[in-house]
């Protein structure tokens, strides 16, 4: 049996435990980093950048399909499903190369290969001949997508999940994919712009994953009539003789269909990787639905000198997050015992369906939950200028204030460019800007960013507050 000792050990090698290595190592030398599975993120290799390549090959097909409403004729149509997969398997392996070299490029000494679980709370068992003694220790261990219990022993090669997907060398015929949520969503209209059959099926009768009832309804609405979809479903697969997916499906009322597919892919969720860890040999408290306990502005857990970054920690699956989860623990472990609280980023959440879904600060639903008293104001984009001209005036916009103070609280979207108007929302939460700054700020016409204007204006309306100042900047400035 090898022993070796060291001040930090850091498990995962993913975003989180990349992070946490750079911050831990700013205070000691003394650091290993403890990996079971191939190297490169789950962002790089199976998360946000091989869906892109999809969705952009997607998008480009719509694009064309599009062109007719503009008086541009491209002609026929066609989807080469080898070549949109070579692209979107090259491009996946040259982003995965990047964070490869990256990790290969630390001293081999901070590099240890092995699946890991505790022994005590400061000793690890890595493969079967290795025990690491750290003082301190960051759990970094990512996610896994959630697949139902025998559906697997059921469908066998049938059954993917996300990560199966980008292996593919050509498009198939026909799909099923079951839930509803951001990467169901994002898998399903891609594939489906690519001339993939696809149903998308659910639990829940909304699609994506906004709390505002109004915005989801008007979401579920959109996606509904360009995505074949069979919601508030629960669904029964079954393999047939001649080895395809069948998929019969019975809502409340006991209506019941039935359709077959090549493939099932399973986007129900992820889980955190914690259960071969033996959390409970180390100490560490869990809540009631077994997950570790973690203080999110230090990254500690019940035991003090333990940390838990990224997806492991069970709270919000978004690289940025994982990323500030792992510079925050990692630099608290290398510190140890001096532990530093740090502030988090104001919450951003983006789905790259087209129009894309974006949350940003407190949601519908947190706000109802708290007891808050706010405001809500709202625009549609279905006449708005810029988005008209484009053809892409679909979709609405909900954004919340401070009753008493008018302090920005927050926005659920669905519409065009709602990537980057969630971004400058996001930053007004986080600056704590009143409605009446924002409506202050720059908006350039024609662009889509007047919808906010207008769900801004509409807000403001509402809020009982001293007089306002002058709406335009212009009215401040002499000569104007």
């Amino acid at each position: 049996m090898t022993r070796m000792k060291v001040d930090v050990a850091i498990i995962g090698a993913g975003s989180a435990g990349m992070t946490a290595y750079r911050a831990a190592k700013a205070h000691t030398d003394s650091v290993v980093v403890i990996e079971g599975g191939a190297y490169g993120t789950t962002c790089a290799r199976v998360g946000c950048m091989p869906s892109k390549l999809l969705i952009s090959a997607a998008n480009a097909a719509h694009g064309l399909k599009m062109a007719p409403s503009f008086g541009v004729n491209p002609g026929a149509i066609q989807v080469d499903g080898r070549k949109v997969m070579d692209r979107v398997r090259s491009e996946r392996d040259r982003f995965v190369g990047f964070v490869v070299e990256t990790v290969e490029g630390w001293p081999e000494a901070h590099r240890l290969r092995g699946t890991a679980k505790f022994l005590s709370s400061h000793e690890l068992l890595v493969g079967s001949s290795t025990i690491v003694q750290a003082d301190r220790i960051v759990i970094a261990t990512g996610s896994s997508p959630c697949v139902p219990d025998g559906w697997r022993e059921t469908l066998g090669d049938r059954l993917l999940i996300n990560d199966d997907v980008f292996e593919w060398s050509d498009l198939p015929s026909t799909v099923a994919v079951v839930g509803t949520g951001v990467i169901g969503l994002e898998l399903a209209q891609a594939l489906h712009r690519l001339g993939v059959k696809v149903r998308l099926y659910g639990r829940s009768r909304t699609i994506g994953p906004l709390t505002d009832p109004t915005v989801a309804v008007e979401a579920t609405r959109i996606f509904s009539e360009e995505i074949p979809v069979s919601l508030g479903v629960a669904i029964s697969p079954s393999l047939t003789p001649d080895g395809r997916v069948s998929v019969i499906s019975g809502d409340e009322h006991g209506v019941r269909s039935a359709e077959e597919f090549d493939y099932l892919i399973v986007a129900t969720g992820r889980r955190p990787n914690t259960s071969g860890l033996d959390l409970e040999v180390a100490g560490i408290g869990l809540d009631a639905s077994g997950q570790p306990i973690v203080d999110r502005t230090t990254g500690q857990s019940t035991r003090s000198h333990i940390f838990i970054a990224g997806d492991a920690n069970g709270m919000t699956e978004i690289l940025h997050e994982a990323a500030d989860d792992g510079r925050i623990a990692g630099d608290n472990a290398g510190r140890y015992p001096i532990v530093r609280p740090r502030p988090r980023r104001a919450p951003l959440g983006i789905v790259f369906s087209d129009p894309q879904i974006a949350m940003a600060g407190a949601t519908f639903q947190q706000l109802k939950a708290s007891g808050a008293a706010f405001e809500i104001g709202e625009a549609s984009f279905a006449d708005q200028g810029r988005s008209r001209v484009m053809l892409e005036n679909r979709g609405m916009i909900r954004v919340y204030a401070d009753t008493a103070t008018g302090v920005f609280l927050g926005v659920e979207m669905v519409g065009p460019a709602a990537e980057h108007m969630g971004h400058l929302l996001s930053w007004s939460v986080q600056r704590r800007d009143t409605v009446q700054q924002m409506i202050d700020s720059p908006f350039y016409h024609p662009v889509v960013e007047e919808g906010v204007r207008t769900a801004l204006r509409h807000l403001q309306r509402k809020l009982v507050l001293p007089p306002q100042a002058p709406e335009s900047c212009l009215d401040c400035v002499p000569g104007a």
